[in-house]
């Protein structure tokens, strides 16, 4: 699904130039679940912004899809965005002015989505994280956890292949951190794609593969030995 090919970022500022990634290689398959780790300003959230085509970077091959997308224009890339990825920021990013229903109708509206299928979508996403209760308040009257759960029925309300996690659990505490982890293992064992950007070794440990950046570099990458098992293996 996700392929970089000696990816390179830098940024120029008063005739210095900034590397903010060098020479990056990654593969994401289809049905993944990735973690990318490193110390703050290593690269994570540059190359988050490439994966999700907010961004191009200086050199290198970015492929999503088939489609090699590093040269694309903004308006190309925003029209591969739409309904193929969903973003989960660490700060929720949701609009106050609008009800829990309304943000997350908001990626149909940009599909042009009848209204029919349009409330059908939303309330089964809503009801996927368990917050349909809520449908009809504003962001600020729900917990951080609540508005995270709406951030996540935003980013799948279009069934896009891929969600892109900056930090997910970042705003909250360990309760409500969790729900927020089970929820993303959820979306990838119903089939989702999912590169997440965190600090948390906890939360790395629920992806399938962990990629650590250093100064703009892959410096490793470690498969993860699934701890968890359900109830009826667990007893078995």
């Amino acid at each position: 699904m996700i392929k970089a090919n000696n990816l390179k970022k830098s940024y120029m500022t008063e005739e210095v130039e900034t590397v903010a990634l060098n020479n990056v290689q990654i593969e994401i398959k289809e049905g993944e679940f990735v973690s990318i780790m490193g110390p703050s300003g290593c690269g994570k959230s540059t190359l988050l912004n490439i994966m999700g085509l907010l961004d191009n970077p200086t050199d290198g091959e970015y492929w999503f899809l088939d489609t090699e997308v590093s040269k694309l224009s903004e308006r190309q890339r925003a029209q591969l965005r739409k309904g193929n990825i969903g973003f989960v920021f660490q700060s929720f990013n949701l609009i106050d002015e609008l009800t829990v229903y309304e943000n997350v109708e908001l990626p149909l509206l940009y599909l042009g989505m009848p209204s029919e299928e349009r409330k059908e979508r939303v309330n089964a996403a809503l009801d996927s994280v368990q917050i349909l209760h809520r449908s009809t308040h504003f962001p600020q009257q729900l917990s951080g956890g609540q508005q995270q759960r709406v951030a996540i029925a935003r980013a799948v309300v279009a069934g896009p292949k891929l969600i892109l996690a900056d930090e997910p659990t970042g705003n909250l505490d360990s309760t409500h951190g969790e729900e927020v982890m089970n929820l993303l293992t959820q979306l990838n064992e119903a089939g989702t794609t999912i590169a997440m950007v965190t600090h948390s070794p906890a939360d790395a440990e629920y992806s399938h593969r962990i990629i650590h950046l250093f100064d703009g570099h892959v410096v490793t990458e470690n498969v993860i030995e699934k701890k968890y098992l359900h109830a009826d293996e667990a007893n078995a």
